[in-house]
């Protein structure tokens, strides 16, 4: 978290306005094929949708079925079909295929496609060359950016890096923009931008001819945020290519955070069950942990696991009307901590596992000399080693 340890910080500005901006839109967009509908949803974007309305709102507003968006035709009786996808060439001609199908045997159904954050021209022109441009209605889901924590807001744009960086395709400045825009608008006029990278020059440029044409909504509100930094990824790569040695940033590499949450298995959980967990400021064991050294976490947990046993024996002695007090006040949270500290335990313990196999201390002092510059032969060996040894390919070119 961004705030941690900076007392004199600010509160954050409340990001929840963004998740509820998010689903009041994409209800109204739901509602305008009204009746009876299944929901074919892009799988890189059930994550997302899970954080801004979860099933049992999408079936107050009259969604049957929920389908993943793949390579297999749709069985469905249904007379509406709602597509929520991302702008791919790939996606439109899976739909077409669903659409052409059902003209072929006769079937006569309704058709929207949703596309998030926004639809490209390219993705038109793909459904009109298939012949079913005219069979579809189309809609934007302006779903810019995600609060996955009380201070960090994401765009969740799994293919961007690829797309500008790799592909030279600049398709995405437009959604930056409207995001920028969408936080001016909300949380006040920015008191300066910063930026770094030609990525960045871009989006700084269409904000500010977005923000002309709307008049500047966010003007005459008291600014909630001071001060923004754009900045390119390919100013640094190697701080994002060398290795995490905090916790947050180990789960991560073992566990692979989505969206916010991760999955732990059944090595973690100590049962033949996975299960998901949120991180962020809500838990209160993954907020004390987040940003510390790994080697100190375990030494927390057993400390906080201690705190926990000693809260627990205050039950002794007590009487009557305390006993109440504490079934009815501290017990569910002391539970809910324990569950917690349980599934950080083990997965503390199942990175150990992984890294100890990883010669991870010798990576890590192999990455420390190339950064450095010494004792650049011995590092190239290990690497070389490694190669050898066909380790995993992302760890050693890492």
């Amino acid at each position: 978290m961004a705030l941690a340890g900076r007392l004199d910080a600010p509160d954050p500005p409340d990001f929840g306005i963004l998740k509820r901006l998010a689903r009041d839109q994409l209800i109204y967009l739901l509602e305008q094929l009204p009746g009876k509908k299944d929901l074919f949803i892009e799988a890189d974007l059930m994550s997302p949708l899970d954080r801004i309305a979860n099933v049992s709102i999408l079936k107050q507003h009259e969604v049957d079925k929920l389908y993943k968006v793949d390579s297999r035709p749709a069985l469905s009786a249904s007379d509406q079909f709602c597509f929520l996808v991302r702008p791919r060439i790939r996606t439109m001609r899976h739909i077409a295929d669903i659409i052409n199908a059902d003209k072929m045997s006769g079937r006569s159904r309704k058709y929207k496609i949703i596309f998030s954050p926004q639809k490209f021209y390219a993705c038109e022109m793909v459904l009109e060359e298939e012949g079913v441009f005219g069979d579809v209605t189309c809609d934007e889901w302006s779903f810019y950016l995600l609060p996955l924590d009380e201070d960090i807001i994401s765009m969740e744009l799994p293919e961007f890096f690829r797309d500008y960086f790799l592909e030279g395709d600049h398709r995405w400045i437009n959604s930056i923009a409207r995001a920028l825009q969408l936080l001016n608008s909300l949380y006040g006029p920015f008191g300066k931008a910063y930026g770094i990278g030609r990525c960045a020059k871009m989006s700084y440029e269409l904000w500010r001819d977005l923000e002309e044409e709307s008049e500047g909504d966010g003007q005459g509100r008291k600014p909630e945020i001071g001060h923004v930094f754009l900045m390119d990824r390919d100013t640094d790569y190697v701080t994002a290519l060398c290795s995490q040695v905090v916790y947050e940033g180990l789960v991560d590499d073992t566990f692979r955070i989505k969206c916010g949450s991760v999955d732990f298995g059944p090595d973690v959980t100590s049962s033949d069950k996975s299960i998901k967990v949120l991180l962020n400021a809500q838990d209160k064991v993954f907020s004390q942990i987040r940003n510390e050294h790994f080697s100190s976490v375990f030494g927390f947990l057993s400390q906080k696991s201690r705190n926990l046993q000693a809260q627990y024996d205050r039950r002794r002695g007590m009487d009557i009307k305390q006993m109440k007090n504490f079934v009815s006040q501290e017990l569910k949270g002391l539970k809910q901590e324990h569950r917690l500290l349980s599934l950080h335990i083990g997965a503390c313990e199942s990175i150990m596992k992984k890294k100890t196999k990883q010669d991870f201390q010798e990576m890590i002092k192999a990455e420390h000399s190339l950064l450095e510059g010494f004792d650049i032969r011995e590092s190239t060996s290990f690497i070389e080693e490694h190669i050898d040894r066909q380790v995993r390919p992302a760890l050693e070119l890492r």
